[in-house]
């Protein structure tokens, strides 16, 4: 397929989407037949204006289900280096919320499509798995780290089913992949700047070789980016690397990629609401002032008794370094037939850092365990203080090969992943000393306690078959199943005190665990009802791996004994997922005054969710600073229905207006027990996943190269415990984005432009997402940020 006969296609698509921003459908496409994935479909994305749009720049991928392409020139509108996963969030159906306005800090990041955490969506780069998302990576990294935002070509969004060729082992509710743009054509320097709020500033710089000769050509990019946090002296900051080489042939296309990431994210304490306990707005930890830290704390090292829960730490922060890479082959064996290898490479170290009182969270037990009848002041450097550090390590590679056959009216595809993978997490204390106090930003050393460590070796394998059969114009069918394997083992090198896990415990669980499921099918169709108008509809079951982590998290190993484990082994299946969907796409021009056109979607949803695991926290929410283990509990099944409904008004090319109302009710099917106490949550609403959520973008061009964006977003209430007796309100953001050119000549710079970006315009206050842990009785949460406003040069050499 050439690039050009694609481009033109998808330039006579209708696409529904607001002002850069927002997406819909597309109804009355061009046939995209010669686009057979969803990679191409990406790579493919431009500025595609629809008749009488403006700003449009998504595409429907013209599947079977409801998937959608963003480009990475619009995500940038957002805000300059934008996490991609933020800028989906004007999507109806997804719900993200962040502490930065650019989506970059991980640990209390949240995101829900269709009733689905984050934790339950698949993610690729390039193809390349990115595991899923869990702020103690044991399995990927976030797509920010595996690629520099203003390096993304595009996004495609598949709410509610991913294709079955995805490579992940959590893709219940969907995927979200991410693509890398290709080298430029032409040879060319670009440079961005972005400075702003809290002392904000961001740097990209990417070389383009352009054309070298015999189809080869490369980029090189670079990245510094650092902001301090808006409620306490801590410094984001990020380096990054990022290199491309692709080498088009005849025969195929060779693309060879690398990217380096070194981050640091200092972490936003969420606040404990329980009882009583009197809540702040914000819990800033107290670096760099030491000597405020020591007034802080009573002789024995404890916070003010008032406080409660709600104590201060002095520092908290997230080191992540990856190192990515990957190979890919694209070979063209005839015209009808291709076959497409990659080879990929992913090394990660960091760690989680805090330093908080020692005579807190279940602290002194822990400590005397380890240090019995000492004065643990003493003992951790007469500070008051103890630093706990959560060493991460990740060594995978893997490979996938996917055949395609064009066989007239069938379009057949086959493939295979593997991926072994060796991940470690070690927990382990030290001391800070009065005399010479550690930093955030500095990794410790010469613990005093290694409470545990783990490694877990974990190999999958997953095989896909499907055939996309055109059985008229108008109709496809498409069918097929994948299947998916893993084998991972979990030991403890260091093993954690019996003692200091108490209820008899003789230590974490060991051993393996195989699952295996060989028949997830899907089935779909996609009929286009006339020259505007497009129904589709899918049915697909999907399920989710058990998680390989140890020592924490909704994990078999991070289970309180080996009974415990060897009990959850024979007993506990995988979550699965079966999800319907129809839905009807419309496009058209208008003769109605000043309205030109109109698209619009409609997606209607019904999933079962089975087995779904909870994790409950064996100590109240924030105060688990010593660790503890997770009950894992089987609560059955979870039913969701829900609606989105999106459509863009188009007045002319100058103004467009796009809404879009979505409805989701996820509901638990069962109740569980906690030990032999019965736990309410049959009939249940999940919680932290709104009902009602309504987005809205306007978008004018006045001319002369001058842009201005308002965005809307409104996120209704959600319970904050599993048996819905506690919940956090409603909220309703503004974002506000100008921009344009500067048309004066500079000599050396070409392409000059300027944007203007302001969140959380109406600088509102309240919650902004719910931490939840508890069953019932306590939450915790995070704030609104305030309004900040950020402002960014763009130029080429």
């Amino acid at each position: 397929m050439k690039s050009s006969h694609a481009a033109n296609a998808l330039r006579h698509s209708s696409i529904a989407l607001a002002s850069g921003i927002l997406c819909a459908s597309l109804a009355h496409a061009a046939p995209t037949e010669d686009l057979p994935t969803a990679e191409n479909e990406a790579l493919a994305l431009q500025e595609l204006p629809a008749p009488g749009a403006v700003n449009t720049v998504a595409v429907s991928t013209r599947k079977t289900r409801s998937s959608v392409a963003m480009s990475g020139a619009d995500m940038q509108k957002v805000i300059p280096g934008v996490n991609p996963l933020k800028a989906l969030q004007a999507l109806p159906g997804v719900s993200f919320q962040t502490a930065d306005p650019w989506g970059n800090n991980e640990q209390n990041l949240s995101l829900f499509v269709h009733g689905f955490n984050g934790q339950q969506l698949g993610y690729t780069m390039d193809g390349v798995p990115l595991g899923d998302q869990q702020y103690g990576n044991y399995n990927g990294l976030a797509p920010q780290r595996a690629l520099t935002s203003e390096n993304v070509k595009g996004v495609v969004l598949s709410t509610g089913a991913g294709d079955l060729g995805t490579p992940s082992t959590s893709n219940l509710g969907g995927t979200i992949e991410t693509y890398s743009r290709d080298p430029s054509g032409q040879r060319n320097v670009n440079v961005q700047q972005t400075v702003g709020s809290h002392k904000a500033s961001r740097s990209f710089v990417r070389f383009d070789s352009g054309d070298l000769g015999g189809g080869n050509s490369f980029f090189l990019s670079g990245l510094h980016h650092e902001a301090k946090a808006w409620d306490f002296n801590g410094r984001q900051s990020n380096d990054q690397v990022n290199a491309k080489f692709v080498h088009a042939g005849d025969a195929g296309k060779l693309t060879i990629f690398a990217d380096w990431s070194d981050k640091i994210e200092p972490n936003e304490d969420s606040t404990l609401h329980q009882g009583s306990l009197t809540a702040p707005y914000t819990r800033p930890f107290l670096y760099p002032d030491f000597a405020a830290a020591l007034a802080y704390l009573g002789s024995n090292g404890a916070p003010p008794a008032e406080v409660g829960a709600n104590f201060r730490n002095y520092y908290s922060a997230a080191h992540r370094t990856d190192k990515l890479a990957y190979v890919k082959y694209e070979a063209e064996l005839t015209d009808r037939l291709s076959w497409t290898n990659q080879y990929y490479y992913h090394r990660n170290s960091g760690f989680g850092v805090v330093a908080g009182p020692i005579n807190q969270a279940g602290l002194p037990a822990l400590f005397r365990v380890y240090y019995p009848n000492q004065d643990l002041k003493t003992v951790f450097g007469n500070s008051g203080y103890a630093t706990r550090t959560t060493e991460y390590q990740i060594n995978r590679q893997g490979i996938t090969s996917i055949l395609r056959w064009d066989a007239g009216a069938h379009r057949v595809q086959a493939g295979i992943w593997f991926e072994h993978n060796n991940s470690g997490a070690y927990r382990r204390w030290y001391a800070l000393d009065v005399n010479n106090p550690s930093t955030p930003y500095q990794r410790p050393s010469k613990p005093l306690i290694t409470q545990y460590g783990s490694d877990i070796d974990n190999k999958v394998v997953q095989l896909h078959l499907q055939d996309e059969w055109k059985l008229r114009p108008d109709l496809t069918v498409q069918g097929g199943f994948k299947s998916s394997l893993q084998f991972a083992e979990g030991l403890f090198p260091v093993q954690q005190l019996p003692a200091a896990i108490g209820n008899g415990s003789q230590g974490l669980p060991e051993g393996r665990i195989t699952t295996k499921e060989w028949f997830l099918p899907q089935l779909g169709a996609r009929w286009d009802l006339s020259g505007s108008t497009q129904a589709f509809a899918n049915i697909q079951k999907n399920m989710r791996q058990f998680v390989t982590y140890g020592g924490g998290g909704n994990s078999p190993w991070s289970l309180s004994s080996q009974p415990a484990f060897d009990y959850f082994k024979a007993t506990a299946r995988p979550e699965t997922a079966l999800t319907y969907e129809i839905g009807l796409r419309d496009s058209r021009s208008l003769d109605l005054g000043p309205l030109s056109a109109f698209d619009g979607q409609v997606t209607l949803y019904h999933v079962n969710f089975r087995d779904r695991q909870l994790a409950i926290s064996s100590n109240p929410i924030i105060t688990s600073f010593a660790g503890g283990t997770t009950i894992l509990s089987n609560v059955g099944g979870v039913k969701t229905d829900g609606v989105d409904l999106g459509g863009t008004l188009h007045f002319g090319r100058a103004f467009s207006f796009y809404d879009a109302i979505s409805y989701n009710r996820s509901r638990y099917q069962d109740s569980y027990l906690s030990g032999t106490t019965p736990v309410p949550t049959a009939g249940k609403t999940v919680p932290n996943t709104p009902e009602w959520m309504n987005k809205f973008v306007a978008s004018y061009k006045p001319g002369a190269g001058l842009e201005i964006q308002l965005q809307g977003d409104y996120v209704g209430k959600r319970f904050a415990t599993y048996t819905n007796d506690l919940q956090v309100g409603s909220y309703f953001l503004l974002g506000l984005n100008v921009s344009g050119e500067i048309p004066f000549p500079t000599g050396i710079l070409k392409n000059m432009r300027w944007s203007v970006n302001v969140t959380n315009l109406a600088d509102r206050k309240g919650v902004l997402q719910p931490n939840v842990g508890q069953a019932s009785g306590s939450y915790a949460t995070y704030p609104i940020p305030p309004r900040m406003g950020f402002l960014t040069l763009k130029a080429d050499i």
